[in-house]
C-alpha cells in the first residue's frame, strides 16, 4: 500500500478504535489556550492533507517535485511560540510552522498559497510560479528551497544584523531590534561543514559577548535519506557547543514542544544569546518524491515510525482535554481534505509562467524607492583624514591607495555601509587596502571575522536582509570555492524564488588573478572567474586603476545599495602596488583620485587610444600588459587601441562593439584560463556580430606556479605583441 495512504487509514482507525497514546500534562499548564490547541491541530492536519494531494497532483501531472513535512508537524508548536515579527529560516520539512504562522495574522490564506505554489502556477505569493518553496513575506518567512543547510550562515548574519540594530540603525530595517531569528534544519543537515561552521560562528560571536538572537532549531527524525544519524548524536554533538544554550523537546508532543520553544525564545531574546532546540519526530513516507523507504529501511522501523503519527499525538490530547471527541477530530480532518481537493482543483487552472521573459523577470530585483546619497564634505574628510591623505587625494597614487581612501570615502558617505573579513580590521587586510579604516570607523562597521569565508558571507547575506549594505572581503580568489554556494543557492537566487519580494545586496570585494612574484601558486593566484560567472545576476567588476577603483566601488555600493544587487569587485593583486608602466620610475600606472560624483557603471569601457589597425580587447592585468604592447607595437607601425572592459558580467555587448568599431582586427587578452574564461564569451560575441577578424590570447589551462615561472602560464606583453603582428599580417 501507497505509504500516505497507509498512514492517513491508520488514523482513521486509531481515531475511531480509541488505539490512542498516552498524553501527559495540561496545555493549560504550558500557557496554551484551548483556541490555539485547535488551531495547532487544523495547522498540522492542514501540512498533512497538501502532503496527500501533493501526491494526486503529481500523479496527474498537474504538480511538481515536493518535499513533504509529514512526521515534522510538531514545528507548528514553534511557530506558535515565537512572534510573527520573527523572521524565520525554514528547513523544507516546515509547512506547518508556516500555517500556523499564517493563522496569527488576518487575511492570509496559507492553503492556497502552497497549492498555487505545488501547481507552479504564476500566482503563487511567494515565488511566482519558479519552485514550490516555503516563504512568505508577510510572514517574515524568507523564503527556502530545498536547501541543505546553506541558510544557516545567512540565519547567523541576519542574527547579528538584528543584534547591532539598537546600536547602529539600519536606512531601513527589515525586522525589529528585539526580535529573534528562528532557523531549523535536520539532523542529517547538522553534519554538513555550511551546518558546523554557523554552529561554531554563532558561538564564536556569542562567547565574545556579542549580541546574537539566533534559534537554531534541528529536527532530528534520525535519518537522512537512507543514512541513520546515530542514537544520541544529536543531542551530543549539540550539547557540546561551546556559545550556544541548548533545549530538547519531544516533537511528537505539541505542548511540550510549545513550552520548550516558548522557553528557549525567551531566554535568547532576553539575553541576546544563540541557543538551539533539538527537536525530536518522524519521518513519514520516506524522504521526498519516488523515494521507497522499503528498500532501506525494514518494515518493523518503518511501521514504527507510522505508529507515532504527530497528527495522533495531537488529537488524543485534543479529546483528553475535552476539546473534541472522536468524531470532532475526524470532521476537522476530513473537512480540511474537503477544502484542500477543492482548492487544489482551481489551483491547476490557474496561470503558469509560459515565456523566458516570464521566468527570468525577478531575477533581477526591483530598485529601490531611497534618496541618493551625497559624498562626504571637505569638513568630514578633514576630520577623519589626515594631512598626508588629503595629499593624496591631489597627487597620482596607486590603486592601493587610492582605493584605500576610496572605501573610507564610501564609509563616510553610506552609513550602513559595513566591512567584514579576515584581519581587515587591525591589520587592514593582507594588502592594507583597509588599513586605518577599523580605527576611523569602529569594529562594529569594519568587522574581524573568524576564518571561515561560508560565515562572512552568511553574515553579509543576513545583515543585507536587516536593511544594510554589506561589503564583505574574501582574502583570495581561491579561497572563494570554500563559500561559493552562498552567493550562488542564497544571494543571487532570493529574488528570483521571491518574485522580488526579497534581495541580498552586498558589494564582495575579492583580492585575485595572478601575477604575483614568487608567491603563492594556485591557492594566491587564481586565474579563473567561471565559478562567477556562470551565477546568473551577478555584477562582476575587475578595476586595473586606482581611479577605476574607486569609480567603480563607488558605483557598486550605489547598485547594491538602490538596485538590490550582488557585486563581486575582483581586485587584481598584482596591480595594487603598481606604479610604472614602460620604464622604471615613470609612474605611468599612478593615477589621481576622481572627483567626486564620478562613477564608472557596467558599460562604462576604458577606450585608450584611436588606432584603427587594431582593437586590444581585455581587462585587470591584461590591459596593463596591452598598453606595454601597445607602445611597441606603435614603434613598429602598428596602431592600435586598447579597450579595458572594466565591468566582466553582464558584458555589454552594444558597448563592446561601439569600441572596436573602426578597427580591422580584433585582439582579445585574457588572463582567465582558455576553458571557461570571458574570451569565449567574447570570441562567440565577435562571430555572432560578423567579426570574423578576432583572436584571442589566454592562460593555458594550468595552474600557477610559484618562483620564476610565476608567469609562465600566462599573457605577457611580449606574447600580446607577437599575436597582434601575426594578427595584422
Amino acid at each position: 500500500m501507497d505509504p500516505a495512504t497507509r498512514v492517513h487509514e491508520a488514523f482513521l482507525s486509531r481515531i475511531k478504535t480509541g488505539d490512542l497514546p498516552a498524553v501527559q500534562g495540561r496545555a493549560a499548564d504550558a500557557g496554551l489556550t484551548a483556541d490555539d490547541l485547535l488551531a495547532l491541530f487544523r495547522a498540522q492536519v492542514t501540512s498533512r492533507q497538501l502532503d496527500r494531494i501533493a501526491r494526486v497532483l503529481q500523479s496527474r501531472g498537474q504538480g511538481f517535485y515536493t518535499i513533504g513535512s509529514s512526521g515534522h508537524e510538531g514545528n507548528a508548536a514553534i511557530a506558535q511560540a515565537l512572534r510573527v515579527t520573527d523572521p524565520a529560516f525554514l528547513h523544507y520539512r516546515d509547512a506547518a510552522f508556516q500555517i500556523a504562522r499564517a493563522g496569527q495574522v488576518e487575511g492570509q490564506r496559507p492553503l492556497w498559497d502552497m497549492l498555487l505554489s505545488f501547481t507552479a502556477s504564476s500566482d503563487d505569493p511567494t515565488s511566482g510560479g519558479r519552485h514550490k518553496v516555503l516563504g512568505s513575506k508577510a510572514l517574515n518567512i524568507p523564503p527556502q528551497t530545498s536547501t541543505i543547510a546553506s541558510h544557516l550562515p545567512k540565519a547567523m548574519g541576519a542574527a547579528f544584523a538584528i543584534g547591532m540594530s539598537r546600536r547602529m540603525p539600519p536606512e531601513a530595517p527589515e525586522w525589529p531590534s528585539d526580535a529573534v531569528v528562528m532557523c531549523s534544519f535536520g539532523d542529517a543537515s547538522l553534519n554538513h561543514s555550511t551546518a558546523q561552521g554557523a554552529l561554531n560562528t554563532a558561538g564564536w560571536t556569542a562567547y565574545q559577548g556579542t549580541p546574537l538572537p539566533l534559534l537554531f532549531v534541528c529536527e532530528d527524525n534520525g535519518i537522512g535519506i537512507s543514512v541513520k544519524t546515530p542514537r544520541g548524536w544529536v543531542a551530543d554533538s549539540l550539547k557540546a557547543r561551546a556559545g550556544l544554550e541548548y533545549f530538547t523537546c519531544n516533537g511528537l508532543d505539541i505542548v511540550d514542544t510549545y513550552a520548550t520553544a516558548k522557553r528557549a525564545a525567551d531566554w535568547v531574546r532576553a539575553r541576546r544569546k544563540p541557543a538551539v532546540l533539538h527537536m525530536t519526530c518522524v519521518r513519514l513516507y520516506g524522504h521526498a518524491g519516488a523515494d521507497v523507504e522499503a528498500a532501506y529501511r525494514p518494515k518493523d522501523e518503518i511501521a514504527a515510525q507510522e505508529a507515532n503519527d504527530p497528527l495522533i499525538h495531537t488529537a488524543t490530547r485534543l479529546m483528553a482535554e475535552g476539546l473534541a471527541d472522536a468524531d470532532g477530530v475526524l470532521k476537522i480532518y476530513d473537512d480540511i481534505w474537503a477544502e484542500t481537493e477543492a482548492l487544489a482543483e482551481k489551483a491547476t487552472a490557474r496561470p503558469k509562467l509560459k515565456t523566458a521573459q516570464d521566468v527570468m523577470a525577478s531575477l533581477i530585483p526591483p530598485k529601490r524607492d531611497l534618496p541618493r546619497l551625497n559624498g562626504p564634505s571637505d569638513e568630514e574628510r578633514a576630520q577623519m583624514f589626515g594631512a598626508a591623505d588629503l595629499r593624496a587625494l591631489d597627487e597620482p597614487q596607486p590603486m592601493n591607495k587610492l582605493l584605500n581612501l576610496g572605501l573610507a570615502d564610501l564609509m563616510l558617505a553610506t552609513p550602513g555601509l559595513v566591512m567584514a573579513g579576515e584581519d581587515i580590521g587591525r591589520k587592514g587586510g593582507v594588502y592594507g587596502i583597509t588599513k586605518g579604516l577599523q580605527a576611523r570607523f569602529g569594529p562594529g562597521r569594519v568587522i574581524d571575522s573568524l576564518l571561515d569565508e561560508q560565515s562572512i558571507l552568511g553574515l553579509a547575506i543576513g545583515m543585507a536582509q536587516q536593511g544594510y549594505i554589506p561589503m564583505p572581503e574574501i582574502q583570495f580568489l581561491a579561497y572563494l570555492h570554500n563559500a561559493e554556494d552562498q552567493i550562488r543557492g542564497e544571494a543571487a537566487t532570493l529574488p528570483f524564488f521571491s518574485n522580488g519580494q526579497y534581495a541580498n545586496p552586498m558589494v564582495l570585494r575579492i583580492a585575485g588573478l595572478g601575477y604575483q612574484r614568487g608567491f603563492g601558486g594556485h591557492f594566491h593566484n587564481d586565474n579563473s572567474l567561471a565559478v562567477l560567472r556562470d551565477i546568473p545576476g551577478v555584477m562582476i567588476g575587475c578595476p586595473s586603476t586606482g581611479a577605476d577603483a574607486v569609480a567603480m566601488h563607488r558605483a557598486a555600493v550605489r547598485m547594491a545599495r538602490e538596485q538590490g544587487r550582488v557585486v563581486v569587485m575582483v581586485e587584481p593583486i598584482a596591480l595594487y602596488p603598481m606604479r610604472d608602466l614602460l620604464d622604471e620610475g615613470d609612474g605611468g600606472w599612478l593615477t589621481r583620485y576622481p572627483e567626486a560624483g564620478v562613477e564608472v557603471a557596467p558599460g562604462d569601457l576604458g577606450v585608450h587610444g584611436d588606432g584603427s589597425d587594431l582593437a586590444i580587447v581585455t581587462y585587470g592585468n591584461g590591459h596593463y600588459l596591452s598598453r606595454q604592447a601597445q607602445a611597441r607595437l606603435a614603434d613598429q607601425g602598428i596602431k592600435a587601441r586598447v579597450v579595458d572592459l572594466r565591468w566582466l558580467a553582464p558584458l555589454d555587448a552594444g558597448a563592446i562593439m561601439a569600441a572596436v568599431q573602426g578597427c580591422d582586427r580584433v585582439l582579445i587578452v585574457d588572463e582567465c584560463r582558455r576553458t571557461g574564461s570571458q574570451s569565449e564569451a567574447l570570441m562567440a560575441l565577435m562571430v555572432e556580430q560578423g567579426r570574423a577578424d578576432a583572436r584571442r590570447i589566454t592562460a593555458e589551462d594550468c595552474f600557477i606556479a610559484t618562483g620564476p615561472a610565476y608567469a609562465a602560464t600566462l599573457p605577457s606583453a611580449d606574447g600580446i605583441v607577437a599575436a597582434a603582428r601575426d594578427l595584422c599580417g
